[in-house]
């Protein structure tokens, strides 16, 4: 008799990123086993993933290991990560270790807890040469990263949600993007795996936790069921559409100087919206704008330098950057 469907599907999908891993980063010797670590924080989502990664990892020659990331939020909290990398242990994950963090402000709670969780996961992979950091996001988690860039108005790239594979060299992946939050959640129950449900994730002062508790069943009452599968679909067509344009803008961004470097105005004016502010947002990166603050307004503001031109002043971006017109040329620079 075969493990239980919800388990199946879970050890599958890790199968299949463990095998992209290894095409894409083979052994430089024989022998070689690369270490492959999961990011867990004892929820069931991330429970189901180590518990998957450590079956599944041993079969193709390679190290399974797990870090958990203590956010300080809560009180208890480096007692909840020790139990955690307990569990981790107790799979047979080396590796296992917990990292506290200090959580700024900047952005707000939820973007400064990722932040300081990346950097910390970051920081652990260099330390320990791991080749892969897999994370335990769902298609829930998807559809809710979707309705959030909606919501933002931030552009076609915040619909595209987030990637099978990100980070640094395709350090972070994704094996559960394409299956439910409910899938993982049975698979621990019936592998008798304890699981911790972060009171955050029920707490209405987080947007998030607001989305999926009443949001996301609001819109599944009004529109039927299918809400959570067409916004996870939703994400990888516009994540196509946002690559295709970005590699159009880089194509073209070179096209729009002149022999000094400098941005043309009437060049630019003559491309496509959508491809001319992807330019207009790399140049303001590359003065020193940081890309987590630069919103889509910014971009309109520099856009009408181009487009609506009528002597209007120097913009002012994020990071001391300004953004001004001189003489048909659009120039970008620290202020």
């Amino acid at each position: 008799m075969g493990p239980h469907p919800a388990v199946a599907a879970i050890r599958l999908a890790v199968r299949r990123v463990l095998h992209d891993i290894l095409n894409e980063h083979p052994p430089l010797s024989p022998g070689e086993q690369p270490l492959v670590l999961v990011a867990c924080s004892g929820g069931a989502d991330s429970m189901a993933l180590a518990s998957a990664l450590a079956f599944e990892a041993p079969k193709l020659g390679v190290r399974a290991g797990g870090i958990t990331v203590d956010h300080g939020l809560q009180p208890g909290s480096d007692t909840r990560a020790e139990d955690v990398v307990l569990r981790l242990t107790a799979l047979g994950l080396a590796p296992a270790e917990s990292v506290a963090v200090q959580v700024g402000r900047e952005g707000g709670p939820e973007a400064a807890a990722r932040d300081a969780r990346y950097a910390a996961l970051d920081a652990a992979a260099a330390r320990h040469g791991a080749t892969a950091v897999l994370l335990g996001h769902t298609r829930d988690d998807q559809a809710e990263t979707v309705l959030l860039g909606l919501a933002r108005g931030s552009g076609i790239r915040s619909l595209s949600g987030m990637a099978a594979v990100s980070g640094a060299d395709g350090r972070y992946r994704r094996p559960f993007l394409r299956l439910d939050r409910q899938t993982a959640r049975k698979a621990c129950l019936v592998q008798h795996l304890p699981v911790w449900d972060d009171p955050h994730n029920t707490d209405p002062a987080y947007t998030r936790s607001r989305l999926r508790h009443e949001g996301l069943p609001a819109l599944e009452k009004a529109l039927g069921k299918g809400v959570v599968e067409a916004l996870a679909r939703t994400a990888q067509l516009s994540r196509d559409d946002a690559d295709a344009l970005d590699t159009w803008a880089q194509q073209a961004a070179e096209s729009v100087r002149d022999a000094a470097g400098l941005l043309e105005c009437a060049k630019l004016y003559a491309l496509p919206p959508a491809v001319r502010r992807r330019i207009l947002r790399k140049a303001a990166i590359e003065a020193g704008a940081p890309a987590g603050a630069l919103f889509a307004r910014h971009i309109e503001e520099v856009d009408r330098l181009i487009t609506g031109w009528r002597g209007q002043g120097e913009i002012n971006l994020p990071g001391k950057v300004v953004a001004q017109r001189q003489g048909g040329r659009l120039v970008i620079r620290q202020g």
